[in-house]
């Protein structure tokens, strides 16, 4: 056994703590930390992958959330989506270096820091403050802790000075296209919808008297803070998206109760479902070239029994060649979106001119496909919750054109304010919505639905009926 000599010191080491898994405990609230993540989400630094916030607030996380942090949670993503433009110069002009590089999460935890101090009165400014610096510390940024504080302590102090600008929450580009096409009072119109939360409107079949400011007898008015109303409890569905609805089931032609429907771009499925509700004795052909959104709408048919085995969902490319005829077509194509800044705030930091350009090529291609899919005598109705001309009537210009000097079919414009009477005669609107929808026909005989105007998401439709 060895000794220890003088010069020697007997070493007792501490014992090492066990090993835990647990994470320390985060002194952010639930509810700001779920928004943070969402938030990164909505545009991956990384990746470069672009989600929508609609979706991404419907996911598991946020249904578990208690209804007051589902609620807040919903709030902080919408409200820093619609306002950065405006949040991020504020940032700006309270960095020591306004043109300095910040880091992505760091930027959102700013954004949000700074939304609920400048727009949110009932949250406290400490609160507001101290979880957003906290959110700088706990995504790995302790160096720009100091930084965070000084930033948003300046915002904090300057916020009676803050004007809540809703043109200026909207990119200068989109803003001069509105005021162009549609004169400047209706383009601050769309500029002050889009930053507000959009009333909740859901489709129920009874005279009930509640949401006597809608147009169709169908749609009721809600009013809901955010996050508390979920689709799978109660048929949610825009108003404007209704109308498309109705307008496109009217112009079933006479004596074709039995008629053969397609809705070429179905999903979520409001509108088919309206289709199908319309016509009892039709089959409707839904299709989507999403899997995924096909399969959530066809177990969203299949909790409607009324409709049950009377629409087929099928997985389909609307520009590819469609081998069968329809009485009644509805190619509700997709789009910039630019009608729905209000539900889909993102889409103003990402659309570009170049895009908008794009867009119009595929819509061009489904409509032209699916004008040579109606039977003789069949009709067709082509829609967008786009507010751009390029998306709406220039695309139905460039296929008409197009089409004109075929011989083996010819295709008629049918004027959308005999859709409207059709509807009205049918006891479909309410009193005065027949005047404020006949206001809203254009020169060239379709309907643009602005937001400004009617209240509801942003939609032009178009309707159409093959003659040979």
């Amino acid at each position: 056994m060895n000794k220890l000599n003088k010069k020697q010191k007997l070493v007792i080491q501490p014992e090492r703590p066990e090993k835990t898994s647990k994470k320390p405990v985060s002194k952010i609230s639930v509810a700001r930390q779920v928004a943070f993540e969402i938030l990164l989400k909505v545009t991956d630094e990384k990746t470069k992958i672009h989600s929508h916030s609609d979706d991404l607030l419907r996911t598991r996380a946020i249904d578990m959330l208690a209804p007051v942090d589902r609620n807040l949670a919903t709030m902080l993503v919408l409200g820093v989506l619609r306002w950065q433009i405006a949040l991020d110069a504020e940032i700006r002009n309270c960095l020591t270096r306004p043109n300095a590089k910040v880091d992505w999460d760091v930027m959102i935890a700013l954004r949000m820091g700074a939304f609920q101090l400048l727009h949110l009165d009932r949250i406290p400014a400490h609160a507001a403050l101290n979880e957003s610096v906290e959110q700088v510390r706990e995504a790995g940024h302790p160096f720009a802790v100091g930084m965070a504080n000084a930033v948003l302590r300046k915002i904090q102090a300057g916020k009676s000075e803050y004007v809540a600008d809703a043109v200026a929450a909207h990119p200068a580009w989109m803003v001069e296209r509105w005021t162009r096409f549609y004169g400047r009072d209706a383009a601050e119109g769309i500029c002050l919808h889009g930053q507000a939360q959009p009333l909740i409107t859901m489709r129920v079949e009874d005279e009930s008297a509640h949401g006597e400011s809608a147009m169709l007898r169908a749609a009721r008015w809600l009013e809901v803070n955010e996050g508390e109303v979920s689709e799978d409890a109660i048929r949610i569905q825009d108003e404007g998206s209704q109308l498309v609805g109705e307008i496109a089931a009217a112009l079933i032609p006479s004596g074709h109760e039995d008629a053969r429907i397609l809705d070429c771009c179905a999903a979520p499925g409001g509108k088919t479902l309206i289709l199908a509700e319309r016509n009892v004795h039709a089959h409707v052909l839904a299709c989507d070239r999403s899997k995924q959104r096909l399969e959530f709408m066809s177990k969203r048919f299949e909790l409607v029994p009324e409709i049950r085995g009377r629409i087929e969902c099928r997985i389909s490319d609307a520009t590819e060649r469609i081998d069968a005829e329809f009485d009644l077509i509805l190619a509700d194509v997709p789009c910039s979106g630019t009608g729905t800044l209000g539900r889909n705030p993102e889409i103003r930091h990402r659309l570009t001119v170049e895009e908008i350009a794009r867009q119009s090529i595929r819509q061009q291609a489904i409509l032209k496909n699916t004008l040579g899919a109606l039977a003789i005598g069949g009709r067709l109705v082509y829609s967008t919750c786009s507010l751009e001309p390029e998306e709406n009537e220039e695309v139905v210009a460039a296929v008409l054109d197009e089409l004109k000097n075929q011989e083996r079919i010819r295709i008629n414009r049918l004027n959308i304010a005999d859709s409207i009477e059709r509807l009205a005669n049918k006891s479909r609107l309410r009193v005065g919505a027949r005047e404020k929808l006949l206001a809203a026909v254009t020169e060239q005989g379709g309907l643009m639905l602005l937001p400004s105007l009617m209240g509801t998401d942003g939609f032009f439709v178009s309707a159409f009926e093959r003659v040979i």
